[in-house]
């Protein structure tokens, strides 16, 4: 039985290098080879009753990129696989394909074998995502501390150092000349930032970003 296979690509020729590797193989129906999102969703859409057993797609596309169109077909068609294939291993991506349940994320570096072997393996129902990729994921986790630091402005960093130092929140206002009302707004918001339940955990962050001794 053939597996029926949609490819989105914005670039023309990579497009085309995907569609030699796939018409190649016994295994596999080309069921659409689009270089857009947009006409990936209109596909399913007009297709309610079609069987579509993948859809590898590129992630930066002009129109609708490779999250929007995995989270589309996530909600609307879950048993539709799909495998990301980017030049880009930024986690930020990576993550929220994972939070939307994506089956795979694979190197645009990758050979045509490990493309062949992600498809196989997706298909069979396991996740794939490629050496890099899992690589640039670990670091990311490992390094949280030091992204967050990144992520804060410098008005969140001054408000969490004189949180910290246990300033009031009435001081605190009155040291950056802010109302008192917007310090209790950096406060909550930084507390969900952060992830932490309380002043102690914000404190505690303060340390660890070394804003206070």
């Amino acid at each position: 039985m053939k597996h029926n296979i949609i490819l989105v690509d914005d670039h023309k020729m990579f497009l085309d290098g995907l569609l030699s590797i796939f018409n190649k193989e016994e295994a596999y129906n080309i069921l659409l080879t689009a270089n857009s999102g947009e006409n990936v969703i209109k596909f399913i859409d007009t297709n309610p009753n079609e069987q579509i057993d993948i859809v590898v797609s590129d992630i930066s596309m002009p129109d609708i990129d490779g999250i929007t169109l995995n989270d589309y077909i996530k909600k609307t068609r879950p048993e539709i696989k799909t495998l990301i294939v980017s030049m880009h291993t930024d986690t930020g991506m990576i993550d929220t394909l994972i939070k939307s349940d994506v089956d795979g994320y694979l190197s645009k570096n990758a050979t045509q074998s490990e493309l062949l072997l992600a498809v196989k393996t997706i298909l069979s129902n396991d996740k794939y995502f490629s050496e890099s990729v899992k690589q640039a994921y670990m670091n990311n986790v490992f390094n949280k501390g030091k992204d967050t630091m990144v992520t804060l402005t410098k008005r969140e960093k001054d408000v969490l150092k004189l949180i910290a130092e246990e300033y009031t929140t009435q001081e605190i206002a009155d040291k950056l000349f802010l109302s008192k009302h917007t310090i209790e707004s950096y406060r909550k918001n930084l507390i969900s930032k952060l992830n932490v339940k309380n002043l102690a955990g914000l404190t505690k962050y303060a340390i660890k970003l070394g804003l206070v001794e």
